[in-house]
């Protein structure tokens, strides 16, 4: 019986070693996936967020915010598409852009919005739910660092919020100056339909 008990325990350790494994490459594969969504979005100028990269990789917003590899290369984009100001992509070629292509990306703003928000709640429910327990389990550094990265968290969310309000404003504007050429246009085009002479 004593034989058993060392192959049992063998047995057990391997099948742990290999979950353990499993979960790393698992980890690495979404952490490459990340991290090539956020310079793909980069290099194509549009914009950089947690909910953005988390939807585009295919993995949790909690995995952007707490991989700390993920985490760290999308504020640095963030902060870059502040810093220079980012336009969206194809901004300046306003004349190809249809009234029924700036209603789409207006709902578009408006759905990333009111996603932004819910994970902004979600996140504000978990600090309430988890802070008292983390209370008992934690000591003074660990906490103070926890609680920094939670209000790094809703800081960036706030930006990301900030930039779809400041995006939805700017396809407002694109919507009613195109909707206003399109009236002109017409009743340009009435004009000139007038002025023919009939036979």
């Amino acid at each position: 019986m004593s034989r058993t008990a060392p192959s049992a325990d063998a047995t057990r350790d391997a099948r742990v070693g290999r979950l353990q494994a499993a979960r790393t490459r698992d980890s690495e594969a979404k952490t490459a996936r990340a991290l090539n969504v956020v310079r793909d979005l980069l290099a194509s100028g549009q914009q950089v967020s947690c909910a953005g990269v988390a939807r585009e990789a295919s993995v949790s917003t909690w995995l952007v915010y707490n991989q700390p590899q993920v985490r760290d290369a999308v504020q640095a984009a963030m902060r870059e598409q502040r810093e220079q100001g980012r336009q969206v992509s194809g901004a300046d070629n306003r004349r190809q852009v249809t009234p029924a292509g700036l209603h789409t990306e207006l709902a578009l703003a408006r759905d990333e919005i009111k996603d932004l928000k819910k994970e902004r709640d979600r996140l504000r429910e978990r600090v309430q739910l988890s802070l008292g327990a983390e209370l008992d389990d934690v000591d003074r550094r660990q906490l103070v660092e926890r609680i920094q990265q939670l209000e790094q968290q809703n800081t960036d969310l706030d930006h990301e919020l900030s930039d779809a309000r400041n995006r939805l404003i700017t396809l407002e504007r694109r919507l009613q100056e195109s909707e206003d050429d399109l009236t002109a246009a017409r009743a340009s085009l009435r004009r000139a339909m007038r002025a023919v002479p009939s036979k």
